[in-house]
Parts: structure tokens; sequence; C-alpha cells
């Protein structure tokens, strides 16, 4: 299998399992990743944890795969491989849990996207970002497009995409493409304990706070702050609102209930 899934007491930790090839992104590694996707929507997740084997977190598409076919049959190959990639990112983004994603040494074209969609993103000091797409005459797809513009701007965003510059870890977290640089040796177990932490959380607050994020990027703010106002008055009624209350007020450690499956 070229993506790995295991889940243990509502953590989902999903690995990258190509690290021999970069952890390429083919059709079988993008089918995987839907896979997965739908298996965390199943499950009582409560936070996801994304990580790719080897010296690299992800290169980009394999196109060693993609150069053995041409004309028509690789226009549909494409249309399989980002179908399924674009599917499992709508149904990372759909669901309550949150998503860490640690990333190390190379970062490009499709594993921007990767990094870009998860909520937190750590990455270790040597780890570089280049889009790479325009480089070999490609556009950008996993919503590089659509994630970069909102975390560094559009005209870095443009900057990014037309030059193919690499964007060292320091800068990545200086643009807001990285949350936060650790150190590489560390980079493992800081991403447990981060994704741990929000398996512990109130995993209904934290979806509808991605949501709200979501949303708020377009959103007039008149409508978005009624939103805001109905989800926190769900939020404070619920079973998740009250333990959190009352854990406050009692000086102890919350004990939030488990998350339901979302479907």
């Amino acid at each position: 299998m070229s993506v790995g899934i295991e889940i243990d007491d509502g953590l989902a930790r999903i690995t990258l399992r190509r690290g021999a090839a970069g952890n390429a992104i083919g059709l079988d590694m993008a089918r995987g990743l839907l896979h997965a996707a739908r298996v965390c929507a199943t499950e009582s997740v409560r936070a996801v944890l994304l990580t790719g084997e080897g010296t690299s977190f992800c290169v980009g598409g394999d196109l060693g795969e993609f150069s053995r076919l041409s004309g028509e049959p690789l226009e549909r190959h494409l249309i399989a491989v980002t179908g399924a990639l674009h599917d499992a990112l709508r149904t990372f983004a759909a669901g309550d849990a949150p998503m860490v994603a640690a990333v190390q040494g190379a970062v490009a074209g499709a594993g921007i996207g990767l990094a870009a969609s998860a909520d937190v993103t750590l990455a270790a000091d040597n780890a570089s970002f280049t889009t790479a797409y325009t480089r070999i005459g490609y556009t950008p797809d996993a919503g590089v497009s659509w994630f970069l513009p909102r975390l560094v701007g559009p005209k870095r965003a443009l900057d990014l995409l037309l030059t193919n510059r690499r964007v060292a870890a320091a800068e990545a977290e200086t643009i807001g493409l990285a949350s936060r640089v650790v150190p590489a040796d560390r980079l493992a177990a800081e991403a447990l304990r981060t994704a741990e932490a929000l398996r512990d959380g109130p995993t209904a607050a934290f979806g509808a706070t991605r949501r709200l994020v979501a949303t708020g990027q377009t959103a007039d703010l008149g409508p978005h702050l009624d939103r805001e106002a109905c989800a926190i008055a769900a939020a404070a009624a619920s079973a998740e609102g009250r333990e959190g209350v009352a854990a406050f007020l009692g000086k102890r450690a919350p004990d939030f209930p488990p998350a339901a499956p979302s479907t």
C-alpha cells in the first residue's frame, strides 16, 4: 500500500509510503489518500496526522508514471489522479477532525497542496517548498492555486507559481505557508504531541471553527457574524461546551466526549 492508515484511540495516522520515490503521487497513492479520507469520515476520528516516509514529504506528481502516456490517455489518467486526490481533500475538509501535517525535505507540487490543506503544518528545518508546476509546463492541482493565495497573498502566490523558486522552512513560516518550524530530529515527536493534543480536544467545536475560518475568507461581515453567533450558541449548549465550562470552573482538565462518525 502506498498510503498507510492506522487509527488508535481517535487519532488517525496517515503515512505516504513511497519514500524511495519521494512519495510522488500517482494513481495508486491518490486513491490511497481518498480511501484514508473516507475511513476517517466513517470512524470516530478526532484528529489526523499526515506524514511521509523517507527524506522528503512529497515531491509532487509521479512524472515517471505520467510520462508513459501521451495525448488523450494521459489526459484521462490525470483526470483520474486529480479526481481521487481532490475528493480526498474535500473529504478531509468536510469533517470535524483537525489535521496536522509534518513535512520534511522536498515539498513540491501536490505536496504543497497536502501540506497547505492541513490545519497545522509543522516543517522540519530542512524542508524546502517549490510549486514546480510551470517549470514542466503544468498548471497547479491539489488545491495549490486555492490555498496559496489565501495563505501567502495573491501577489506572492503568483511569484511562487510562476518562478518556482525554492522557499526554505524559515521563509515558509514567515509567509504563512508553514505554521512553525521545528528541528528535523524533533519533527515526528512534535507532530505527534500536537496531534494528540488536538485528539483530546473538543472535536465538534474544532469542526465548526474550521468551517467558520473557511467561509469567512469570502463572506461579508454581517452574515458571517450571524454564523458566528449561531455557532457559539450551539457549542455552548453542547456536551462539549458544558464539559469545557465545568472543567474551567472546577479548575481541572476537560474530558471532552468522543466524536461521533461524520456519516
